[in-house]
């Protein structure tokens, strides 16, 4: 359990058929299907366009269905009028007489949907859609209290169920230190066994998907996006080529049906879904009022553990960390110091031995340009007077050494004409 937000912090409120998961291996009946041959997911895509049904309620129906066995089960999967042809079927599954009808729909507006679906799978050998109660339906996500009834995946399946993740997110506006953690954090725990989860929105997002890709020639598929669209809608565009690469390195997904576009709505669902999948949330960089600090709330809801990475007091990104660290998140400043705190990873099954970043943070640097420089600038964001004064240089050659440090790629220049050492 973890340690975050302990004064607050309450028990996830309990789903009144969760007894369900536990007992649901004992159970013969099958997710409801007309056949072996059939897949679920059109079943569930027709109880998802159901008026008034949430994923709680949808996780109702589903049980009802597997607990009525095989027999009715399989006599509702018959065909989408089963409902309407037997209301009283669906009062047993807490449905109404509208909502019966709307799940017989056969309308043009739902093949064309049915229509889409099939065409999105059948052009891609990696896409496929996993529904609530299959096998490969990832296990982490059964654990929440809203788990999604399907899931629409592009590339390796594997990832859903193996091996353990850690979610990293942070803002959309990092400054180049926050930049640089989380693609080495990303890196560094891809390396130790684990699957690197975000978002794959602008700033700390894309930096962990970046950093997890760059050691995939040694892990194999190491990253997951869990994205706020459909999973044909590529948001923001910027990342057109990211997501690419994630699904032939590693795997996108989404809960939203195809076509779906971005909207104010769909970005907590998708955190939920990013907490839930991880083991652990590390925050890089998170103003005080962000995304980033609700996805670390719904780890804690979710009995996750919650890490941040310190920064400097000045900048504001890391103010959000700051505050999560005040509350009991765990303060890291390498990936070991998140190992500690999870349970020990089997290795990757092609993993190598090479560890490029034992601790996630920056390397040794024996032949770093102009160490004076450097040792008066420590870490905090300065402007270029505060270092004339501190180094007592003439303008023309502090503004020589601080051009070759950025292309150096030790210095960042910040908003307000400010410079920070990067670590």
């Amino acid at each position: 359990m973890s340690r975050f937000f302990a004064a607050s912090l309450t028990t996830a409120p309990a789903y009144p058929y969760a007894y369900f998961w536990g007992a649901r291996a004992h159970s013969t009946a099958m997710a409801p299907t007309p056949s072996d041959n059939t897949p679920a997911w059109p079943l569930w895509l027709r109880l998802l366009r159901v008026p008034g049904l949430g994923p709680a309620r949808i996780k109702r129906v589903y049980l009802a269905m597997q607990m009525d066995g095989a027999v009715e089960a399989g006599a509702l999967a018959q065909g989408p009028h089963a409902l309407q042809n037997n209301p009283l079927l669906g009062l047993r599954y807490g449905l109404s007489a509208a909502q019966c009808h709307a799940f017989g729909d056969h309308s043009p507006e739902w093949q064309h949907t049915l229509d889409q679906t099939q065409r999105w799978l059948a052009q891609g050998e990696t896409r496929f859609i996993v529904t609530l109660g299959e096998p490969d339906y990832p296990p982490q996500l059964m654990d929440i209290s809203d788990p999604p009834t399907l899931l629409f995946g592009e590339g390796c399946r594997g990832l859903l169920t193996a091996p353990p993740a850690l979610a990293i997110v942070g803002s959309r506006n990092p400054s180049a230190q926050g930049l640089r953690n989380a693609n080495r954090f990303a890196a560094t725990a891809a390396e130790s066994g684990l699957t690197v989860v975000s978002g794959m929105a602008l700033g700390i997002d894309g930096a962990a998907h970046a950093g997890a890709l760059s050691v995939a020639a040694q892990t194999g598929p190491n990253t997951m996006a869990v994205l706020g669209t459909g999973i044909d809608v590529v948001y923001p565009r910027q990342h057109q080529q990211l997501a690419g690469d994630i699904a032939q390195q590693g795997l996108l997904l989404s809960e939203f049906v195809l076509g779906a576009g971005p909207q104010r709505m769909h970005f907590p669902r998708r955190n939920r879904l990013i907490a839930g999948l991880a083991l652990g949330t590390l925050i890089v960089e998170a103003a005080p009022a962000s995304g980033s600090l609700i996805t670390a709330q719904m780890a804690v809801d979710m009995g996750r553990e919650v890490f941040a990475i310190p920064g400097s007091i000045h900048v504001t990104q890391s103010k959000g960390c700051h505050l999560l660290i005040k509350q009991g998140a765990k303060l890291v400043e390498s990936v070991a110091d998140i190992l500690d705190d999870l349970p020990p990873l089997p290795p990757r099954p092609n993993r190598t031995n090479r560890t490029s970043r034992p601790n996630g943070t920056a390397e040794a640097a024996d032949d770093v340009l102009h160490p004076g420089l450097c040792q008066h600038m420590g870490f905090d964001p300065l402007s270029l007077d505060d270092l004339l004064s501190r180094t007592q240089w003439d303008v023309a050659s502090l503004q020589v050494a601080l051009f070759e440090l950025e292309l150096a790629g030790r210095v960042a220049r910040m908003p307000g004409g400010l410079f920070q050492q990067l670590a």
